[in-house]
């Protein structure tokens, strides 16, 4: 019978227990959830903004790759070999030379998974050709392609 009463706490340890009250546990939440909007709200642009700066390093690739075959071959890929020519040697491929391995090593999607689009003559960048993404929406024309033209 002793032994039951030495296991019960007395009353002054049970006042002096350690453990977190409910405001304490919600003030350590709520601070929590501030940092993490924090945070989001400082990363949720930059990665926008590396998506674009993706598109173009890629587009700008494409366009060398463009030139190479331009210099190779004495004209750009047709409207109907597209960017596909940069990789296998079109069945128009002319008087040219064309590179043993072709001319980039594959065909890259743009950030936000289409193709990118390659349009002859160039209508918006007022060369010989467009080469361009159609940016978040997906839609060509918008004002948030990202072409040879930016």
């Amino acid at each position: 019978m002793q032994d039951a009463q030495n296991m019960k706490p007395s009353k002054e340890n049970r006042n002096g227990e350690a453990g977190f009250s409910l405001v304490e546990l919600l003030v350590t939440v709520s601070i929590m959830a501030l940092l993490a909007t924090a945070v989001v709200i400082a990363v949720v642009p930059v990665l926008g903004d590396s998506r674009v700066d993706k598109a173009s390093a890629d587009i700008a690739a494409m366009e060398s790759a463009l030139e190479q075959y331009n210099f190779d071959m004495f004209n750009y890929p047709s409207a109907e070999a597209g960017l596909a020519a940069l990789k296998t040697a079109p069945s128009d491929a002319g008087n040219g030379q064309y590179r043993p391995g072709g001319y980039i090593k594959r065909l890259q999607r743009d950030p936000w998974g289409n193709d990118y689009r390659y349009v002859v003559p160039g209508t918006r960048s007022g060369g010989a050709y467009d080469l361009f993404s159609t940016g978040p929406d997906g839609e060509a024309g918008t004002p948030d392609d990202i072409g040879n033209w930016n």
